[in-house]
């Protein structure tokens, strides 16, 4: 069993949307260590096929997992959907998604049984909010709609004005038209433009965000680990494999503070296999 040494949360995203998640783990946790990983060379996963995207992800965890980390966090909704249970399967550290836990903040919030949800193509795709919701509830009505032009605006800054509104209005009218009530933002990038998704929306309608929404799960994950937080290592480590420069801006803006300096790293399986290197967590 491991001790109750000092554990790092380990986030890993496509580029810069998962610093949404960090964000609400730095406020919830502020003497927490964590390490941020920013896939941004690869930029974007939901363009990607399932098999790309579980090669991807398995980098990116076979990279956290040689920081001593407690928990890897999978903040992000392309990644999570087409390989968490692939990740769960092989790493010796609890693996969070965003999923589950939004699935579950959306039928809590919702009166009508009718929820949308907004994702990358490759999320949507593969249904896996339809499935979990429907798995939670059968009787629930699931809408779900591709936001492919979403995360290019984010990556760009492009938070708001009349572009934004534009995309927004484009995207948001089919579910406006079938009457959800809940719409889930099924991609951590979409936080960003919150404020003109729920003016579009109107106030009847509840926004659920992966980023709050499985924040629960993360704090429970790392108790299991028997990680504790101390105060005198708190710390964010961050790490991109492309676009240093641009990264370190953006993420200003992303966590409302300044201060980030990311470091350029090269990904790679140090397996044969294929899989990530399994070492056990550190004792």
């Amino acid at each position: 069993m491991a001790s109750s040494s000092v554990k790092t949360i380990g986030l890993f995203d496509s580029g810069l949307g998962g610093l949404t998640v960090l964000r609400e783990l730095q406020h919830a946790l502020p003497e927490q260590r964590f390490a941020y990983l920013g896939d941004n060379a690869r930029f974007p996963y939901g363009t990607k096929s399932p098999e790309t995207i579980v090669r991807y992800s398995r980098e990116c965890a076979e990279f956290l997992m040689q920081r001593d980390v407690g928990v890897i966090v999978v903040a992000c909704n392309t990644a999570s959907a087409a390989a968490l249970a692939v990740l769960e399967s092989e790493l010796p550290v609890p693996v969070i998604g965003t999923v589950e836990p939004a699935a579950r903040a959306a039928l809590a919030a919702t009166r009508s049984g009718k929820v949308g949800v907004l994702g990358t193509n490759a999320t949507v795709a593969s249904a896996v909010y339809e499935n979990a919701l429907k798995k939670l509830n059968p009787s629930v009505k699931v809408v779900s709609q591709a936001c492919p032009l979403f995360v290019p605006l984010v990556e760009a800054g492009m938070f708001d004005g009349e572009i934004v509104d534009k995309v927004i209005e484009l995207y948001l009218a089919p579910l406006k038209a079938e009457g959800v009530d809940t719409v889930i933002l099924g991609c951590t990038h979409y936080p960003l433009l919150l404020s003109p998704i729920k003016r579009y929306l109107g106030d009847a309608v509840q926004v659920v965000e992966c980023s709050k929404a499985m924040l629960e799960d993360v704090i429970k994950a790392l108790a299991q680990a028997n990680g504790r937080p101390s105060s005198d290592v708190p710390s964010t480590s961050y790490f991109v494999t492309d676009a240093v420069g641009q990264f370190n801006q953006l993420a200003a803006l992303f966590l409302g503070h300044g201060g980030v300096h990311a470091s350029k790293v090269e990904l790679a399986i140090s397996s044969p296999s294929g899989k990530p290197h399994l070492r056990a967590a550190s004792s």
